[in-house]
C-alpha cells in the first residue's frame, strides 16, 4: 500500500475540556476549523489558539497534520501506521477522525522531528497555505 500525503495545517490548536453540561461557546463556530466531541463525562473542543475559551482545562500549542483524503472506510491501518512511527520517536499524539479523513495533532516543539520521521518512512508532507 502506498503511503498517504499529509498536510501541515497553518493553524496552531488548543485542546479544551469542559463539563458535559456546558454549552458550546459561540466563538467556536466562527473559527475556520474546529472539532467538538461530547461524551457522558466531558465536552472536548479543539480550536485554533487564537480562539480564547474559558474551559476547565486546556492545552495549547498543538500543530496538526491532515491525512489527505478522502479515506474510504475500507482502508485500514492508516492511523496505526502513522502513530506507530511517531511512537517509536516518543512523540505523543492527539488523533481526531472525521467522515473523510484523520488529523494528527502533535505538540509544536515536536513537529519538525515528527515530519522528518514520517518522511523517512515514505510519507509526503505538504506545508499548509
Amino acid at each position: 500500500m502506498s503511503k498517504q500525503s499529509l498536510e501541515l495545517m497553518k493553524e496552531a490548536f488548543t485542546i479544551h475540556s469542559f463539563d458535559p453540561s456546558e454549552q458550546i461557546p459561540e466563538q467556536v463556530y466562527s473559527a475556520p476549523v474546529f472539532f467538538i466531541a461530547k461524551t457522558y463525562d466531558e465536552l472536548s473542543i479543539v480550536c485554533p489558539d487564537s480562539i480564547k475559551l474559558n474551559s476547565n482545562e486546556s492545552e495549547s500549542g498543538w500543530a496538526a497534520l491532515e491525512v489527505l483524503g478522502p479515506l474510504g472506510f475500507s482502508m485500514t491501518g492508516i492511523l496505526s501506521n502513522i502513530s506507530g512511527i511517531l511512537a517509536q520517536e516518543k512523540i505523543s499524539i492527539f488523533a481526531i477522525s472525521t467522515f473523510d479523513t484523520d488529523y494528527i495533532l502533535i505538540k509544536q516543539e515536536f513537529i519538525e522531528n515528527a515530519i522528518n520521521s514520517l518522511q523517512q518512512h515514505g510519507y509526503n508532507i505538504i506545508s499548509g497555505q
